[in-house]
């Protein structure tokens, strides 16, 4: 078979852009994202599906910490294609807890919606927060945000450039961002059988790539993948990580041995955990 990618061809980028195949049986993972979730619902103080666009799909869970809190917003994985806000608020007791508000965002998954509206519906929530942080008690000057797998995409996305302007935000309106797993370079993405769904061309592969949308100005950035992960998961984080660092951007980018592709976002229920230390140390820098 000819070579694709770097080294790869078709059949090994299958490989490499299969996740699932790391862990073997998802479902276990799942039903733990849609448990913890729950117990949130059922224990915090939470406005559920707040509109913040046209589409049904465009909402958002969001758990108010008060005291004019600072804002953790959460972008769900599942390769674009699976997976909703109401099983992505697994972190909101621990980081309520803490005194930090979280925002669970839900989108329009593929195929209903191209990538492009996907990142723009992203992009949009965070502008919607942003002027509505008032009506519930949020910092608008310390929104912070986080993404696992294809939700790291998307978090990716939104600490790039150039989209400001259109949705009327300032250009540092994101103080950190913590991504987990994720992919910032979707040309290879493009080439392997994840393009299946998610059915884009080069030139929107390139134009949805965080590492080739970097911002003027940079905010804090932590990555993280697990042990288990493929080459190419991890090279994603760690090329990404270069091109932050390289334009001179704080960078904090390690691997989690003992972690998978999977449980990874998990650590940020724990208090104490690795993930949750870094995370609140950089929320909590200019308090």
């Amino acid at each position: 078979m000819p070579k694709l990618y770097r080294d790869y061809d078709r059949e090994e980028l299958d490989v490499q852009y299969n996740a699932q195949a790391t862990v073997g049986d998802i479902t276990p993972f799942i039903r733990e994202y849609t448990e913890l979730s729950s117990k949130a619902y059922a224990t915090l103080d939470c406005r559920r599906q707040i509109p913040f666009g046209p589409s049904a799909e465009e909402t958002l869970d969001l758990f108010p910490a008060g005291g004019n809190a600072p804002l953790f917003v959460f972008i769900h994985g599942g390769y674009w294609r699976m997976l909703s806000s109401a099983d992505s608020s697994f972190m909101a007791p621990n980081f309520v807890d803490q005194g930090v508000a979280v925002a669970a965002v839900n989108y329009t998954l593929r195929p209903h919606a191209t990538l492009d509206q996907i990142v723009a519906e992203v992009r949009r929530s965070i502008a919607w927060l942003y002027n509505n942080c008032s009506a519930y008690d949020l910092n608008p000057e310390r929104i912070f945000v986080g993404g696992s797998s294809a939700g790291g995409h998307l978090a990716g996305m939104l600490i790039s450039g150039g989209w400001h302007e259109e949705f009327g935000v300032p250009n540092d309106i994101i103080k950190g961002c913590l991504v987990l797993s994720g992919l910032y370079e979707l040309e290879p993405v493009a080439l392997s059988y994840a393009n299946d769904w998610l059915n884009i061309d080069k030139e929107t592969a390139r134009r949805n790539s965080p590492i080739y949308a970097l911002p003027e100005k940079g905010c804090p950035l932590i990555l993280s993948y697990g042990g288990s992960e493929t080459a190419e998961f991890k090279r994603q984080s760690e090329d990404y990580a270069a091109h932050w660092r390289s334009a001179g951007f704080e960078t904090d980018c390690f691997e989690r041995t003992e972690r998978n592709h999977f449980d990874i976002p998990l650590e940020l229920c724990v208090k104490d955990s690795i993930l949750d230390r870094k995370v609140f140390d950089l929320i909590n820098r200019d308090n």
